[in-house]
């Protein structure tokens, strides 16, 4: 093999010698789903004895320790939300995001999500009954710490005044849908 031949040799070595590392590197998961499936049975019970029907939505939510989160999409925010809520996008929960937005891990958060509405209508469409927001966002909260958590079971038209849904800036009008 001449110099041009151990070159190329060499670089071909180099180059397996570093794919290797990164391969090693990217074997280093950082994802456990066996981790969510047991964070999720965990939950499970707990959830269930969170659900909280509207009246009682209503009454915890004049609390002044008590806080709405609205995990759907920040266009879906803009275009309307319960009065009151404030906003964190479900693919932006971190250990900070969140800190952010929430006093403590002792704050109570009520949560709700499209399935709590019949309207089917943006900026609340339907999702599939096994995947609505709601589930995963009580799981994840639950997961970053926060247990004082609410779940609005059952579901309302927009228009129902109990709800007090506001559209961008204004409560909600039948004459929007």
């Amino acid at each position: 093999m001449g110099v041009k031949g151990n070159a190329i040799l060499g670089l071909i070595t180099l180059a397996a010698f570093i794919g290797c590392g990164l391969m090693a590197q990217a074997q280093e998961s950082q994802v456990d789903y066996d981790g969510f499936l047991g964070l999720t049975a965990e939950v499970s019970e707990y959830r269930a004895s969170r659900l909280v029907d509207l009246h009682t939505f209503n009454e915890m939510k004049t609390d002044q320790d008590t806080i709405i989160l609205d995990t759907r999409s920040a266009d879906a925010f803009e275009m309307g939300h319960i009065d009151g809520a404030i906003h964190l996008n479900f693919s932006d929960f971190t250990d900070d995001k969140l800190a952010k937005v929430i006093p403590s891990r002792d704050t109570r958060i009520l949560i709700y999500c499209n399935n709590n509405f019949t309207d089917n209508v943006a900026p609340v469409p339907v999702k599939r009954i096994e995947l609505a927001l709601n589930v995963p966002t009580f799981i994840n909260l639950y997961g970053y710490g926060y247990q004082d958590i609410y779940e609005l079971e059952g579901a309302y038209s927009l228009s129902d005044p109990k709800i007090a849904w506001i559209a961008g800036d204004t409560a909600f009008q039948t004459s929007q849908r």
